[in-house]
């Protein structure tokens, strides 16, 4: 199997800034643009949300634990993984404006992700998790790896 390093150099993965861990653009167009995504702890993807539909696949490594935020304040713990008897799903949808944090439950995870529309720098927003947890506070303990 290949390491972290391996899809690194193959993928052309760079430091994904604020948000965590690496990632390449591997394909782009007017209606939407696709990367590969990789963390490796202690790498986390922090808190964020998207102006625009995110659909997240499993393509390798170790399941992530998604954290999904949702404006009416439901909570959903996906996992994104391709275990399905065991309730992981191989492909997430995150709708627009919903909250969203991930981790890999192993070494490393590879995801993919389109966003529709296209990613653009002025389309995502960060949010401090302590501010998140106050107002959805069932999701504390979820919060934790951004809480320090």
């Amino acid at each position: 199997m290949p390491s972290p390093d391996d899809f690194t150099a193959h993928l052309g993965l760079q430091p994904l800034p604020v948000e965590g861990g690496r990632w390449a653009q591997s394909w782009r167009d007017e209606t939407a643009s696709a990367i590969y995504y990789l963390l490796a702890p202690p790498e986390t993807s922090a808190p964020h949300r998207l102006d625009r539909l995110e659909i997240y696949a499993h393509h390798a490594g170790a399941p992530v634990r998604m954290l999904l935020l949702f404006p009416d304040g439901r909570v959903s713990r996906p996992v994104l993984g391709p275990d399905v008897a065991a309730g992981q799903r191989p492909q997430v949808v995150v709708p627009a404006g919903v909250w969203q944090a991930s981790v890999s439950t192993g070494e490393w995870s590879l995801v993919g992700t389109v966003v529709v529309p296209p990613y653009t720098d002025d389309s995502v927003e960060f949010r401090p998790a302590a501010a998140l947890a106050a107002e959805w506070p069932d999701a504390t303990e979820d919060l934790a790896p951004w809480l320090t």
